[in-house]
Order: structure tokens, then sequence, then C-alpha cells
């Protein structure tokens, strides 16, 4: 009997499937042996030589393991295909004691017979180069958390935690928040007219003025315009006929899975994950038992097997025929920082279609599959054909322009299309029109607009970000962005993350003291210095010390600082029940609470109520009133009394007023009464 540990168990029934009766397969749960949960385990003055122990609550497990692999006749570690998995296997073969020159290393990027059996022919030794990247990771981020996280639980408040990479991201989402906030909009306005021919109706816009492009930046200027053509004659002047092909997107990352999961099918980040795991994993499906979906889903290449590319066009032209299939497969370049260790996320067998299996899946895996399946399809098929028209309108010496599209050939948009903003969709059809030709005009349009502020990062732009930076890799992309909703860093609108006070002090911390280390540009080099040791170009050892020689001397100067953001306790006339003393109002990690100020003697604590029953302002859609409500995160918003019918909303406190420049409702900000949406603002002695 041979032995093949994994990781998680819901792989088991998948590969009992493939490996037979001479197989037992047995899952670890993950990792059984890493750093102590609650000790440093890290000597600074011996190499950095970590200190593993066996994880307390896997002493079963590990017993259970150690019986079952001296009963066989073999044992192969068949952990996940990355450093994390690779550095599990090497402490299951410490826990075992198996020489390590030993081939007990097998791996597949995808759960499938063809591959689990190959594997079983390659088996090879554990490397170590893959391990020393994850050790170099596990000692630089433990010691950041260990080293970091008491100075801002010192400096701002109790209970904080920092993290090498996580603190990167929140400084992403928080100078996004500040950019927003000091956006200045620009107003400027619109000239559309539209037009009809043949009962066709389309529009052209007001482009330039005597052949230079044109900005209208106020009322005048459009009165002006619009006295100069209103009346006059439309003629056109040049028609351009152009062909534009599209070219497939490739097949999914890791990271471009999980932003199209969010934008096409509102899956956040967890969701996505979860569903992914369970997909490459393994569920049960009608008449097959279980069986796995798709292949290994962590991953930052668009490179596929020869095998499956084959498999996929061979479908193509089955199903919609061979104008579909191009002459050669469409082939995809990887960045140039990605890792590459492992092909694009694909579905195992083209024959195994979204529909057959839809009765066997949950909704989110039945979603996620599909959307999966038709996006490796659509890679491998040809460019989508589309038929251009320009047309260009001259009135007096104004120029207006019209566009028209029109799809000669599908190519893969008949299975796939990608994510398109609402502002950028394609332009419609145009009637058949001649040069020299007048064109009849219904109406000439003008509107007033403001330039917007970058737009909030959503957890899948996040991971765009963080991808297209070199910070992180596809393994911790989703872990690293949900921690911060977690620990009260961001809050949710929507799908927009927003830092929360406490973030924002975090992040404004550590620009003070360690903007040396925790930056995009810093970050990124240490991953491309974990790659180098991956790569066997570096030796461990030495990258983590190059990383704590700089980084010791900023712990130092910040420890040693007096500079403190943590917030001054607020007298409040509320009497503690427990022993008399006044009640204050204090920070903690989730936001305000009260507390006694007889503290430490008295560690009476109490939730801070909301003055709900006081309205501060008039809402802007109906009149009504308008109260301050806390969130679950304890951050305040402003919400109308009417919830069911009008449902107005926002973070700062309205008025009921509305701006005289744009129509949009004024709030409140301390001393001014400014514009929700444009530059308008006048102070007030209130």
């Amino acid at each position: 009997m041979k032995l093949v540990v994994i990781e998680a168990p819901a792989k088991r029934d998948t590969l009992k499937k493939y490996l037979g009766n001479g197989y037992e397969v047995f899952a670890t749960k993950g990792h059984i042996r890493d750093l102590p949960a609650k000790s440093f385990a890290i000597d600074l003055n011996n190499n950095f030589e970590p200190h593993y122990e066996d994880n307390p609550d896997k002493k079963q497990l590990i017993s259970e393991l150690k019986k079952k692999a001296k009963s066989a006749d073999e044992v192969l570690i068949a952990t996940d295909p990355d450093r994390e998995g690779e550095a599990i296997s090497w402490h299951v073969a410490h826990v075992l004691g198996l020489d390590p020159n030993t081939k007990c290393r097998i791996q597949f990027n995808e759960i499938s017979k063809k591959a689990v059996l190959k594997a079983l022919t390659e088996p090879r030794v554990i490397d170590l180069n893959l391990v020393n990247a994850q050790q170099a990771r596990r000692v630089m981020d433990r010691i950041v958390g260990y080293k970091l996280s008491p100075i801002l639980s010192k400096k701002i408040a109790p209970k904080l935690s920092a993290g090498r990479v996580q603190s990167v991201a929140l400084k992403l989402v928080v100078d996004r928040e500040k950019e927003i906030e000091n956006f200045k909009p620009e107003e400027y306005w619109t000239v559309t007219a539209e037009h009809e021919k043949d009962n066709v109706k389309f529009k052209s816009s007001l482009t330039s003025y005597k052949n230079k492009k044109i900005k209208i930046s106020n009322k005048e200027e459009v009165e002006k315009i619009l006295s100069e053509i209103k009346g006059k004659d439309f003629v056109i002047s040049q028609i351009k006929k152009t062909h534009t092909k599209s070219h497939a997107p490739a097949p999914f990352t890791t990271s471009t899975m999980q932003q199209d999961a969010l934008n096409k099918l509102g899956m956040s980040l967890k969701r996505t994950t979860v569903s992914a795991q369970e997909l490459y994993e393994g569920v049960e499906v009608k008449g097959e038992g279980k069986i796995a979906l798709i292949t290994y889903i962590r991953t930052d290449s668009t490179r596929v097997s020869i095998d499956a590319q084959n498999a996929c066009r061979d479908y193509i032209a089955q199903k919609f025929g061979a104008n579909y299939v191009p002459a050669k497969p469409n082939i995809y370049a990887t960045k140039k920082n990605a890792q590459d260790a492992h092909e694009a996320i694909r579905p195992i067998s083209m024959q195994m279609t979204p529909e057959m299996v839809k009765d066997s899946l949950t909704k989110d895996n039945y979603r996620l599959y599909k959307l999966i399946y038709e996006r490796f399809m659509a890679s491998q098929m040809n460019e989508a054909q589309y038929s251009n028209v320009s047309v260009s309108i001259d009135v007096n010496d104004y120029n207006f322009k019209a566009s028209g599209r029109t799809m000669e050939f599908a190519g893969y948009t008949a299975v796939y299309k990608e994510y398109v903003d609402e502002e950028k969709q394609e332009a419609g059809k145009l009637p058949k029109l001649e040069e020299g030709e007048k064109v009849t005009v219904l109406n000439i349009k003008e509107e007033q607009k403001f330039t917007k502020p970058p737009a909030r990062y959503t957890e899948a732009s996040l991971v765009k970000a963080m991808e297209e930076k070199g910070i992180g890799r596809p393994a911790t992309y989703a872990a690293t962005v949900t921690i911060l909703t977690a620990r009260n860093y961001c809050t949710k609108e929507g799908k927009a993350l927003v830092p929360t006070e406490l973030g924002r002090k975090i992040t404004d911390y550590l620009d003070k003291f360690f903007h040396g280390v925790i930056n995009v540009k810093f970050t990124a080099h240490m991953e491309n210095r974990l790659d180098d040791i991956a790569e066997n170009k570096d030796d461990w050892h030495d990258v983590v010390d190059s990383f704590w020689q700089g980084f010791k001397g900023l712990l130092a100067k910040a420890d040693a600082s007096s500079l403190t953001m943590k917030s001054q306790p607020v007298e409040t006339d509320i009497i503690c029940e427990k022993c008399g003393h006044k009640m204050v109002i204090r920070e903690g990690r989730y936001g305000k609470f009260l507390g006694c100020s007889n503290f430490p003697k008295c560690r009476n604590i109490k939730p801070l109520e909301d003055d709900t029953k006081k309205p501060v302002g008039k809402c802007p859609n109906c009149g009504k009133n308008v109260y301050a409500v806390r969130s679950k995160r304890g951050k305040t918003f402003y919400a109308c009394e009417d919830r069911d019918g009008c449902n107005f909303m926002s973070w700062d406190i309205p008025t009921g007023e509305k701006c005289p420049k744009c129509g949009k409702y004024l709030i409140r900000k301390g001393k001014k009464i400014k514009c929700s949406a444009c530059d308008y603002e006048v102070n007030t002695a209130e």
C-alpha cells in the first residue's frame, strides 16, 4: 500500500477514484508544522533561524499520519503545486523523518485521471529553493507582525496588527480616498444634436471649432455656440469607413478571475475563492461521483497545455464551425514578473459543459464555472470583426461627429463578452449617409457636467492594482484584501472600499516612520527578491538580512518618538453605574465606546449609543428628517427617516437645499455649506 499525502480533505474522494485500491490518501488539513502562534520564534542573532513546532491542534492527526506512513510501502506527498504547498511537503517530510533526497514529491496542475497518473510516474525531490522562498516570506512577515504591531498598538490604539503587504494595500486605499477628497471638479459642457433619416435616429457630438478641439467651460460659451448653430444647416463633410478586429481575451489568471467574478457576477473575493477551491478540489456530479472541474486556481500565467488547447479548438469547430477556429492557436504573453509556475485557470474537460453540471452545483459554483469555461473557450476562438463608420458634420465653423459600429463576425463574442462600463457602451448603427448631404436636426441638447474624481477601489480593482504594481502574489491577493475589512481598517460602501478613521491613522503613522519599507516600490522589490530565491539566484538569509538592516533602524526611531496618534478620552455626563465616576468616550480597534474614567481600577465599558432622537438635517429628495445612524463597523452616516420610500443616505449631513450652481444637494462640512457634487461652497457662522 502506498500513502499519498494531500492538504485538503475535499480532494480525497476525487483522488481515490483515479488512484485505485493500491493507494491510501491522507489529508493534513493545511500546515502541520509552523512558527508558533504566540511567540516570535525567529533568532535574529543566528541567521534568522526559524523555530518551527508541530501545530498543537494537529497532534492527533500527526500521530495518525506517522502510523500510516510507517506501514506504507512508499510515501508520496502531493500538496498544492505552489511555494506554500512545497513548504508543507517539506514539513511533512521532516515530521515523518524522510530522507530529503528521496523522490517523494509529486504534483499535478489539475485533479484529472491523466494528470494524477502522470504525476505518479514523475516523483521528484522536494524543491528547497521554493521552500526557502516561502521561508523568507514567512520570516519577514513574522518580523513585521511582531515588531511593528506593538508600536502601532502603543501609538494609535490597542490590539492593532500590521502586515508587510497588507499595510501597502491599505495605503493604496487611503491614498485613493485622499485623492478623491482633494479633487476639485471642473465644469464642462457638452452639445449633442439628434438627427433622423429613414426612420433611424442617431446622435452627433460637438468636437471642434475651426479644426481645433473645443472645450466648453461655462453656460455663456454654450449659449454663444447655440446662437451660431441653431437653425443652420448640418452638412456631412466626410464619411470614413474602416474595419476593425477585437482579439479574444486571455484565459483567467487568479486576479482576472477575481475581477470578472466581482464585475460580472457580483461575487466578493471570499465567495470567489471558496467557489474556485471547491471546483478545483472536486464536487459531486450526478452520474460521475466526485470530480474536479477546473485546474489549479492560484496562478499568474496565461499559458495552457497543448492538449487542452487542441481539445478546446476541436470543441469550438464542432459547436460553432471551423471559421471560429484561428489558423494558429492563440498564445498569450505572460507578464514579466509572473512566476508562471502553472497553467491558466481552465476547465479540465471541454466535454463537461456548465449545463451538464448545473443541477449538481451550488449557484455560485455554477456561475463561476460557467465564467471560467466560457472565458477559456473564447480565448481559443477567432477575433470579432466590425465595420465602423465615422461621420463628420459641419455647421458654420463647428464640427460634430457621429459614429456607428456594426458587427460583421461575432468570433469569440459569441461565447464571451468582456466587462464594459455603462459609459463605454458600443456605438449603434447609422443610416445610409452621403457626403454633402444635409441631415435633419430634431433637437440640440446642451448638458452641464463636472469632471469626476478617481473611483474608489473595489476588492477586484485593488487586486488588479496590486498585481500591476507587483505587490503580493496570486496565493495572497484574497487574504490580503479581505483582512482590511476584517480588521476594521476599511469598510464597504456597496462594492467600494472606504478607509476607516483607524485605517487612515495607521497609514499616516506608517508614512511618517516607515515609508522606506512600507511602500509600493520597496514591497514589489522584495517580491522580486523572493522570486530570485525560488530560482536559486539568492540565499534566503541574505534577502531577509537586507530587509532587517533597514527595518530595525526605523523601528527604533518610531519607538523612541514621543509622537502619538491616540485619541484622547472625551468626558461625558454619563455616570458609571459600577463606581460612580464619569464615563468617557474612548476609541478602540472597532470604533468608539464608553469607558469608565476610573480605569484601570474600574473596567466598566458599554457601547456608545447614537443620538437618533434628534434630526440633524433635511432630506434633499423628499424633505423629511434625516438622522445620524451608526453602522455595524462603528461609522456614522445620515439617512432619511423614510427608509422604505425614499431611502436617501449620505456620509455627510445634508442641509435639504439644492446647489444653485449644479442642482445637486448641499451638505454641511464644519463651518461651510458645500455642494455634494461640484465646487460650490459658502461659509456659515454656525
